[in-house]
């Protein structure tokens, strides 16, 4: 058997697993793509222990005993990599990665009642008494106090308040 078929098999299945991993947004198709690229290394390191085994009369099959260690790996990061997907679906509802990548990153849809996926009305500047400088709306200062309501300031205004 030549070499290059199983190295052509190999380059299609590691193609078509890029292609999954870059085209797909379903988190599960994702998965299965990486274990098609993961595939094509098995095959080859199989077909590559073959062809040097002929050649260099070699009886360790080092490929063969690497491809056992790729399909182990591979084992354990499809079950880490499914509970994870399950856990996600479970908490937000979708397996999308754009969706999920949105919400990463800040770009959250509005909340069931339309206030843009907050249930606080009041930011940080809505006491309207706290400045940069760390004066409160007495006029008094606070440098690591609490505010005139009782409530501690958060982190930013601790660090301002310190500088």
């Amino acid at each position: 058997m030549h070499l290059v078929y199983p190295a052509v098999l190999a380059a299609l299945l590691f193609c078509t697993g890029i292609y999954g991993v870059l085209a797909r947004r379903n988190a599960i198709l994702v998965l299965m793509s990486v274990e098609l690229m993961l595939n094509a290394v098995n095959l080859n390191l199989v077909a590559f222990d073959v062809w040097l085994s002929r050649t260099a009369e070699e009886k360790l099959h080092s490929g063969q005993a690497l491809t056992l260690f790729t399909i182990a790996i591979a084992a354990a990061e499809i079950g880490i990599g499914l509970a994870i997907v399950l856990a996600v679906y479970r908490g937000r509802g979708t397996s999308d990665i754009d969706k999920l990548r949105d919400t990463a990153e800040g770009h959250e849809s509005d909340g069931p009642d339309g206030s843009g996926g907050s249930d606080n009305a009041s930011g940080p500047d809505s006491t309207g008494g706290s400045s940069p400088g760390g004066s409160d709306s007495t006029g008094g200062s606070s440098p690591g106090g609490s505010d005139s309501d009782g409530t501690e300031p958060p982190a930013a205004e601790k660090a301002e308040a310190t500088a």
